[in-house]
C-alpha cells in the first residue's frame, strides 16, 4: 500500500526452518508459551486514494517487532485504491481475504490476486506500482518486512501463490494455511530473504494449539475473527482478545499457545514471526533504508529516475 511522501513520515538468505515444529493439543506437557507483552487495537484510518485501513503495526511497534515495519488490514471498493506509488528497501506481502486486487508495475508485471491468494513482492532497489480493487468489496492484509542492508538494493522480485498452492493442514479442530514457514509438519514453498513465518489459523470452538517459534525471533498475532470470549493467548486464564487487535509476544520459550474459549464461534488469526535484523531503520514514507544519507539518495534517485527508478518519469498504470 502507499505511504505518503512527506517529511512528517520520517523517523530516525534462504529461509531456514530450524526445527520449527507445531505441537498438537495432546503433546503440550513440556511446552512453555511466550507471554503477551502488548496489545494494540488497529484503528481505522484513510490510506491511498479513498481506501480505509486498520493499521496494526506502526512506528511505535517497530523496535519490538523487528524485522516488521507495518501491518494493514485493508478494505477498498472502486473507484478508491492505491494508485501509482514507489517502494525501496523492503518487501510487501499482500494476502487477499475477500474480492481481488490487481497489481501492475513499471517493469511490465501485471496480475490479479483473489481471495486466499498471496503476493510476496521484493521491492529491493526500486518499484513503482499500483494496487487497485477488482471487485465491489475487497479486503485483505498487507505486511511490510524489512530487508537487511546487503539486500536493500537487489533487483525486484515476485512470488505469487494461488490459494490452491498454499499448503494446508488440520488436526484436533485447528486448521492452518502455511503462507511462510512451517506448521503441523508442512512447509511453505515461499523463499523468505528475511527469515519469516506467516500462518493463518482457524480454531473451532473449544480448540487449542501450540506453535513453536525460534527463541530469538519476534512474533505477533493479528485477530481477524473471534467470539466475545474467544481468543486467548499465552496462558489459558489470560484475558480474551477481540478482533482487529495485534498481540505482541515476548521473546524466548517454546512458542505461542492459543485457545478458542468461545462455545459457538470460530477463531481466526494470523501468527507472524521473523528473525530480527538489528539494524538502524530510517523510513521516509515508502522508502526504508539504514541512514538518512541513503534516504536522501533514494529521493534523488526517484526524482531524477535513476538507480532502479529509470521508468519513474514515463510510466503510468493503465
Amino acid at each position: 500500500m502507499r505511504a505518503a511522501l512527506n517529511r512528517a513520515n520520517f523517523v530516525g538468505g534462504l529461509f531456514s526452518f530450524r526445527n520449527i515444529k507445531s505441537m498438537s493439543s495432546s503433546s503440550t506437557q513440556n511446552f512453555v508459551s511466550r507471554s503477551v507483552i502488548k496489545k494494540v487495537f488497529a484503528k481505522l484510518q484513510k490510506e491511498g486514494d479513498g481506501a480505509v485501513v486498520r493499521r496494526g503495526i506502526s512506528r511505535s511497534e517497530q523496535k519490538l517487532l523487528d524485522p516488521f515495519l507495518m501491518l494493514d488490514e485493508f478494505s477498498v471498493s472502486p473507484p478508491a485504491g492505491f494508485p501509482d506509488h514507489p517502494h525501496r528497501g523492503f518487501e510487501t506481502v499482500t494476502y487477499v481475504l475477500e474480492g481481488g486486487i490487481t497489481h501492475q508495475d513499471f517493469k511490465g508485471h501485471k496480475g490479479t490476486i483473489y481471495a486466499g491468494d498471496v503476493q510476496w513482492m521484493t521491492a529491493g532497489r526500486g518499484i513503482i506500482h499500483s494496487e487497485m480493487p477488482e471487485e465491489e468489496i475487497n479486503k485483505g492484509l498487507q505486511l511490510w518486512i524489512n530487508l537487511s542492508s546487503n539486500k536493500k538494493m537487489i533487483e525486484p522480485n515476485y512470488q505469487e501463490l494461488s490459494s490452491s498452492d498454499i499448503p494446508k493442514a488440520e488436526q484436533d479442530g485447528v486448521q492452518v494455511k502455511v503462507i511462510a514457514g512451517e506448521s503441523m509438519g508442512i512447509q511453505s514453498p515461499v523463499y523468505t530473504r528475511t527469515p519469516t513465518m506467516f500462518l493463518d489459523f482457524t480454531l473451532d470452538p473449544g480448540a487449542q494449539f501450540h506453535q513453536n517459534v525460534p527463541e530469538s525471533w519476534n512474533a505477533f498475532a493479528y485477530v481477524l475473527e473471534s467470539g466475545e470470549s474467544g481468543a486467548v493467548f499465552g496462558s489459558s486464564n489470560a484475558s480474551p482478545v477481540s478482533a482487529h487487535n495485534v498481540v505482541v509476544f515476548g521473546q524466548g520459550n517454546d512458542g505461542v499457545s492459543v485457545w478458542n474459549k468461545s462455545s459457538s464461534k470460530k477463531l481466526r488469526f494470523v501468527l507472524i514471526a521473523g528473525e530480527p535484523l538489528g539494524e538502524p531503520v530510517v523510513q521516509y514514507g515508502p522508502f526504508v533504508m539504514n541512514t538518512q544519507a541513503e534516504i536522501d539518495m533514494t529521493i534523488e534517485d526517484y526524482h531524477y529516475g535513476k538507480n532502479g527508478f529509470e521508468m519513474a518519469k514515463y510510466w503510468r498504470s493503465q
